[in-house]
């Protein structure tokens, strides 16, 4: 989902396809048709170049509808499948809370208009509502006559307490791919911090885009502009139990504007404090603001306006598509509520279970991908997806995955293959998969994981091999037989 080595920003990179068979030149040619008899020792060049010496492959290919392996590689080792969870998580959430499944946060009121005692903000783990959802809500109780709030709540207590799990990298949670998944969400949890080169030799200027959430961090500024000559080598990091980052290295000066996407640390503080701001600038006074972490019950309370999501299936193809992992973590802590198990790991199992997905063929200690303790075979990849077709809910999960080419992590990857490819992508450092469907022009669909873990190259050079035997299996030719 993300480029570890730009940690504030979300990068896709284009990568051109170079090869396809030894007969051809270029991606964009016409393909050659190849036959299964052939398929291995295509693939096997790619996979045993060198340069893999070192690094782990575990594939399989199956044709969805007659089962036939078409190519396996160690498809019953493990491996860390970073992203690739999501599609448990996807599945198991479109199986159970079904496609129209929408979150409703529900906004609670005593007291006679137009002078309220409480209004009470109850959390379900939306994670959608934006800056604009509450400027929305502020103004539908503006229409009702509201002038004044007595004592503004917000309840932070349908998740347990447990914000970030603990088998996550530290040096992720500052950022915005690793923010605290709690009961009350507001913009994502993100915060976006720009910096801008000033004359060489001085310090690099730095804005937030939101005032409130700025105030949560203690911003050391260490960062340098440079010669336009310098390369660039800005980081931003971390301490360790502390509300604190640090800018270091050089900013050339003719750099863009340097965005870094960072989480906000106190999330249910930023949801109060920024409402309140939007009630003061609208003319409803709030006496009194307060956080609470359990639930709260209030006497003749009564709902006064609720937010809903969209609807799962768009959810879901935020999970899939853009490998959001805050929405992920909320999806299965809804399903975990559902469901009363204690973990949202645990619920996504119990619906594996049902769906007779072998439990010993995956350990997942998070619901986004972004823990190594994660660990799955291919062929447990293989035999969800090709389950997974087989439900009422088939092809809105095909379609939350991004399609090669058109939209989301592959948008600008695998645009010329024939035939379309719905897959999701998992990248980890050292970790690149992708798990799904390709249909192939003969209008036969193949169902796929290919998990590379421990490659320690340039990220680049992987994805085209991937790439590559992609261009293969989608040159398979219609007078192959299975």
């Amino acid at each position: 989902m993300f480029k570890q080595c730009a940690f504030g920003k979300l990068i896709f990179c284009i990568f051109t396809i170079n090869f396809l068979l030894p007969s051809i030149a270029e991606a964009d040619e016409k393909p050659v048709s190849v036959c299964t008899q052939n398929l291995s020792l295509e693939i096997d060049s790619i996979i045993d170049r060198p340069e893999f010496s070192k690094s782990r492959w575990g594939i399989l290919v199956k044709n969805l509808d007659s089962g036939k392996v078409i190519y396996s590689r160690d498809r019953d080792k493990y491996f860390i499948p970073a992203s690739n969870v999501k599609l448990f998580t996807s599945a198991s959430a479109l199986l159970e809370l079904g496609t129209e499944f929408r979150i409703k946060t529900p906004i609670y009121a005593t007291g006679n208009l137009p002078n309220l005692t409480t209004l009470q903000v109850k959390g379900k783990g939306d994670p959608t509502i934006s800056s604009e959802s509450l400027k929305n809500i502020v103004q539908q109780l503006q229409t009702l006559g509201i002038k004044r709030i007595e004592k503004l709540i917000i309840e932070d207590s349908y998740f347990p307490q447990n914000p970030l799990n603990p088998t996550w990298e530290w040096s992720d949670i500052y950022y915005y791919y690793a923010v605290a998944v709690n009961s009350i969400i507001l913009n994502e949890n993100t915060v976006t911090l720009t910096l801008l080169p000033q004359n060489p030799g001085e310090k690099v200027r730095f804005r937030w885009s939101d005032t409130i959430a700025a105030r949560q961090w203690n911003l050391i500024n260490q960062g340098i502009t440079a010669s336009a000559e310098t390369p660039y080598n800005i980081d931003i990091t971390g301490v360790l139990g502390k509300p604190t980052l640090k800018i270091q290295g050089e900013l050339p000066k003719n750099n863009q504007p340097d965005d870094w996407d960072l989480a906000i640390l106190d999330t249910p503080n930023y949801f109060l404090e920024t409402l309140r701001l939007f009630f003061f600038q609208s003319g409803i006074k709030v006496n009194q603001g307060q956080v609470v972490k359990e639930a709260l019950s209030i006497p003749e309370s009564r709902i006064i306006v609720s937010i809903f999501s969209q609807p799962l299936k768009k959810i879901i193809q935020e999970i899939n598509q853009e490998s959001n992992n805050l929405y992920a973590e909320i999806i299965a802590n809804i399903l975990a509520n559902k469901l009363n198990t204690k973990t949202g790991t645990e619920a996504i199992q119990e619906v594996l279970n049902q769906l007779k997905i072998d439990s010993d063929s995956y350990i997942l200690e998070d619901s986004s991908g972004l823990s190594r303790h994660s660990l799955v075979t291919p062929e447990v990849l293989v035999d969800l997806l090709t389950k997974m077709s087989q439900t009422r809910v088939a092809n809105v999960y095909k379609e939350s995955f991004a399609l090669a080419g058109v939209e989301g992590t592959l948008k600008n990857r695998l645009e010329n293959i024939p035939g379309k490819l719905w897959a999701k992508t998992g990248t980890l450092s050292g970790v690149n998969n992708l798990s799904g469907y390709l249909e192939l022009p003969n209008n036969e669909t193949l169902v796929f994981s290919i998990l590379v873990n421990n490659f320690q190259g340039e990220r680049q050079l992987l994805q085209k091999e991937i790439n590559k035997i992609f261009t293969i299996l989608s040159s398979l030719s219609k007078e192959c037989k299975y």
